[in-house]
């Protein structure tokens, strides 16, 4: 038996579209990005990264019409999230998040400390959830250049009010910057809509395509005031000394994963030809499942919200008579992959009452089984009351 309840670390299994994607590139094209001399297989390349902006842009409901130059290539949402916060933040600026924050966000915020920032970290409540009025007097009462937060926990599942929080940072003219880690692909985010100055996203997760690629969907007057992350050939203006300032070069110095390129935008043609509502419910009945069996369980200790309202199919609990790692390790001798521990949360552990053992989380994706989520119920039932 082989059950995989870990989609928080990684959405799996993939599309069949994606892995083939990836090897049509190696094998059939492979050519760099703006590195040729315009041949069909450099030109199929240029094709192929501005579809996939193209894809990502209207997913997201980008700016300008959708605009794909404002649609920029990372490796992952945690450079993502670097390259906004570094590039914008300076010394003497404040900026705002949330005691659920993945380190993703925390490490930079914190390394920035140390250069000067002021950092505000407002105080979720025991279930993770922000109450949106504790951001506004907090921006009431001082000077805040940012709020940054992520839209899911990548620990317990909750999603924050972020329609309320957009709303709040576009009258007090604060930047907003999203991270979306956990609810892109799943969730339907429009950046317009929720006047996001820059949403941040992974690939590998809900966006359901290979692991090595994420990126930042920019608004335009703010990616002219954030700095690049790095400098270096663009395959474009290579009379210039100086990092293009012009979209997308500004911040894609270097070659990018173009393989996984390829695959996130059969991703995202994937889950186009599905739809996100689809995905979402399939995701939620199967949460609804586990929780069910989940919440009668002897012992059990939730951590975070404990029914399916404004949350993800992710779940963090303990129970009073095992470790979570002894429990999780168990589960995994019998072919149940989840993950226990601190998940890179050590702040929204606190939140919760969960530091330091931490919490066994178990998340279900779109391509479980209801018998996947029996089995696993089953199996921990049975080491439980062992």
């Amino acid at each position: 038996m082989s059950v995989y309840v870990n989609n928080a670390a990684t959405s799996w299994p993939k599309p069949e579209c994606v892995p083939k994607a990836v090897f049509d590139f190696m094998t059939g094209r492979g050519a760099n990005l703006a590195r040729g001399a315009a041949a069909k297989r450099d030109v199929d390349t240029l094709d192929m990264v501005m579809e996939c902006r193209e894809a990502l842009a209207d997913l997201f409901c980008g700016y300008r019409d959708c605009d794909p130059r404002y649609v920029t290539f990372t490796s992952n949402v945690t450079e993502s999230l670097n390259v906004v916060l570094k590039g914008y933040l300076r010394p003497g600026m404040t900026v705002a998040t949330t005691s659920m924050e993945h380190n993703a966000v925390i490490r930079p915020l914190r390394a920035l400390e140390k250069k000067g920032i002021n950092l505000e970290i407002i105080k979720c409540d025991d279930r993770g959830r922000l109450d949106p009025r504790s951001l506004e007097l907090l921006i009431e009462s001082k000077t805040i250049d940012m709020v940054v937060i992520a839209h899911g926990s990548n620990l317990c599942g909750v999603i924050q009010d972020v329609k309320s929080v957009g709303k709040i940072c576009k009258d007090k003219g604060v930047p907003f910057v999203l991270d979306t880690a956990q609810t892109a692909g799943v969730i339907h985010i429009s950046a317009s809509d929720l006047g996001l100055s820059a949403l941040c996203f992974t690939g590998h997760k809900g966006l359901m395509g290979p692991q090595g690629i994420g990126g930042i969907v920019w608004e335009p007057s703010f990616a002219e005031k954030c700095s690049p992350f790095v400098e270096g050939g663009t395959g474009s203006f290579s009379d210039e000394e100086y990092q293009p300032t012009r979209m997308p070069d500004k911040f894609e110095a270097g070659t990018p994963n173009l393989p996984a390129i390829a695959g996130l935008l059969a991703a995202v043609r994937w889950i186009e030809e599905t739809g996100i509502e689809t995905i979402h419910s399939r995701e939620k009945e199967l949460g609804e499942r586990l929780l069910k069996g989940l919440i009668h369980m002897k012992g059990i200790e939730f951590h975070g919200p404990s029914d399916m309202e404004n949350r993800l199919p992710v779940f963090a609990v303990n129970f009073d008579c095992v470790d979570n790692g002894t429990l999780a390790g168990e589960l995994a001798d019998m072919g149940i992959e989840t993950r226990p521990g601190l998940h890179c949360a050590p702040l929204a552990h606190k939140t919760l009452g969960s530091f330091p053992q931490g919490a066994l989380r178990l998340s279900v994706g779109y391509f479980n089984t209801e018998e996947d989520v029996d089995s696993t119920l089953n199996q921990l039932s049975r080491l439980v009351d062992r």
